[in-house]
């Protein structure tokens, strides 16, 4: 609101309730007519969209003295492919980063390079695991965002991330408390309890893939990674476990196989070709 705004009304007049995370809102008394309270009325009406990049593992498997989603593919670190993309889309308030503080300072200069620091909100320390790490983001997020906004969970080593993905997961979270991409299975699935001999056939019609990148309502998550603490979040392999665990509503919409991650040098190599691919056909990223 402009100063001169503000200066016609006295204390007598309303109360101002501010908000250091959104703004301010006006109550004013009945006086005022509804078009001129709602004309005063400045709080954000649609929640928020925060992506959370995950960028602490050490990536030892590729055998590269720096963790993979640093390492260099078409002229760029891997990370910066996400980045990019997650920049660049409507949809996406903020960009919030989980690192080691080791590269913090690398990962700034990268984004000031791309000119993509607009929507970066600021770092987190990786956990004991990937899903301490999470909550570590996930606690500072909350520190300028509302508990109904969303928080975007992905890879630093999923590169191929595409702008529909994005869309097709805000769009799908709406009215649930998470969403999850996920992929059908094609082969036969079995069961084994000791990995040697089959103890069940599984009906693959009833078993999906989960892939990143997942988004969940920030309050209500954060509050099932919380309930799993001290012991339990050491258990946890994939950043939905947490939500079904306390019983929320998530949803399941198509994945994109294309969106892998980077996890071998087979991986990193098949990478390579795809970005060799779409430069010699003028696609560059």
């Amino acid at each position: 609101m402009c100063s001169k705004c503000i200066s016609v009304l006295t204390q007598q007049d309303c109360v101002i309730r501010t908000n250091t995370k959104r703004g301010i809102r006006i109550h004013l008394p009945s006086v005022y007519g509804s078009e001129e309270r709602s004309s005063l009325t400045l709080e954000r009406k649609k929640d928020m969209t925060i992506a959370l990049i995950l960028s602490g593992g050490t990536g030892t498997r590729l055998g590269y003295d720096i963790p993979k989603q640093y390492i260099k593919a078409g002229g760029r670190p891997i990370i910066s492919y996400s980045i990019s993309r997650l920049f660049s889309h409507s949809g996406i308030e903020g960009i919030h980063i989980v690192a080691a503080p080791a590269w913090q300072g690398q990962i700034q200069d990268w984004l000031a390079e791309d000119g993509f620091c607009g929507k970066f909100k600021g770092f987190s320390s990786p956990g004991g695991n990937r899903q301490l790490s999470i909550l570590n983001g996930l606690k500072d997020i909350r520190e300028y965002a509302k508990d109904s906004d969303y928080v975007f969970i992905h890879d630093a080593a999923r590169p191929l991330l595409t702008e529909k993905q994005i869309t097709d997961c805000i769009a799908g979270v709406s009215g649930h408390d998470g969403v999850l991409p996920v992929l059908p299975m094609k082969d036969t699935v079995y069961s084994s309890t000791d990995g040697r001999k089959i103890t069940a056939l599984l009906n693959r019609s009833e078993i999906y893939a989960g892939q990143a990148p997942e988004v969940f309502r920030l309050g209500s998550y954060y509050e099932a990674n919380c309930r799993l603490l001290p012991e339990k979040i050491w258990q946890i392999n994939g950043s939905t476990e947490p939500a079904i665990l306390a019983g929320l509503d998530v949803v399941m919409i198509p994945g994109d196989e294309g969106n892998f991650k980077i996890t071998t040098k087979e991986d990193l190599e098949r990478f390579r070709k795809i970005l060799e691919a779409e430069e010699s056909f003028g696609m560059g990223r």
